[in-house]
Order: structure tokens, then sequence, then C-alpha cells
């Protein structure tokens, strides 16, 4: 669907009067655009002599930002089909999806701030920034489906989960752009 459409293509139909894509898709594209930038620090940073001793940890982390890139992609378009088919279940799976991998994305950030080209050292704060918007966005989405859900005991194991796994993303955040803000000012 939009993973093969260009950006133009996506942006007129999220700007349009379409009830889909929406706020869902959008959070799952910030975070595609995160581990994006990711992936983006990494290559710049592999095979530079500078930072042969962190080669194959960077290595790893360059697979795990380009599998988490084409997931987050992938759920850009699950978003839409789940929202479309109005089933809820399937539209709460999604978002909890994006959640989940940005918790996991989001920890290559501060690594990078050391080990990562020191030329792109604002591409990584940038990176934390998205993810993280992508992480908010994808939560009210899951605030929105137990909403419509109604299903208390399912809602308390959700928020419990995610309000723990939203604070470690935000403070990953934070260190992270102070790291890099330190770096850059001196």
């Amino acid at each position: 669907m939009y993973c093969d459409k260009t950006l133009r293509e996506y942006l007129n139909d999220l700007a349009g009067r379409l009830p889909a894509p929406g706020g869902g898709s959008a959070a799952a594209m910030s975070a595609a655009l995160g581990a994006s930038l990711i992936s983006m620090v990494l290559n710049f940073t592999i095979g530079k002599a500078r930072y042969a001793e962190y080669e194959k940890e960077l290595k790893k982390m360059l697979a795990s930002s380009e599998s988490l890139r084409n997931d987050f992609l992938r759920l850009l378009d699950l978003d839409v089909t789940a929202y479309r088919s109005r089933n809820v279940k399937e539209s709460l799976e999604v978002p909890l999806k994006v959640c989940r991998l940005v918790f996991e994305g989001i920890q290559l950030c501060p690594p990078l701030v050391k080990k990562g080209n020191i030329n792109l050292i604002s591409d990584v704060a940038v990176a934390a920034v998205l993810l993280e918007s992508g992480f908010a966005g994808a939560y009210h989405n899951i605030e929105i489906n137990l909403k419509i859900l109604n299903n208390a005991a399912l809602t308390k194991k959700i928020r419990n989960e995610f309000t723990k796994k939203a604070k470690l993303v935000s403070r990953i955040r934070k260190d992270t752009e102070a790291k890099v803000g330190k770096v850059i000012r001196g």
C-alpha cells in the first residue's frame, strides 16, 4: 500500500479527508524515520578506522535498525488496513507492536553517542526524538482502542506495561539529547 507509494502520496492522503491513514500510521512513520536515522549514522560509521574497535557491535546494531525500519513501514500499512477493517482488536495490535519495537529501537541511541560517527551526532538525537514521538503517537492509539474495547482487565494490564515503557523511552530520549548536546557544545 503506502510502502510502495511516494512520500507525497502518503502525506496527501494523511492530510486529506480520509479515515485512514491517520495518527497510527503517522506514529509508525515517525518511528521508521527514527530507525532510518540510526541506520544512516551506522552506515557512516562502519568501516571507518576511528570506530574499528566497535565494528562488530555496530554491524549488529545496523541489522537491528534495518529490521526495525522495515517493521515500522509494514506496521504503517497494517495500521491503515486494521483501521479500515473496523476491527478494534486488530487496530489495537498495531500500536502495541509499534510501542514495543520503539522501546527496542530507542535503546540503540545511547551507544551511538560514543560509538557513532561524530559528524552525525545530532542525527542520533533526532532519531531518539522521532522514536519517542512514534511511541507517544502509538500510545494514544492504544488508549482510544482500549476505551472502545471497554475491557478493564486488559486496559489495566496494557497500561501497566506501557506506562513503564513510556517513562523509560522518555528518559532515554532526554539522556541521549543531553549527551549529544554536551558533545556538540563541548
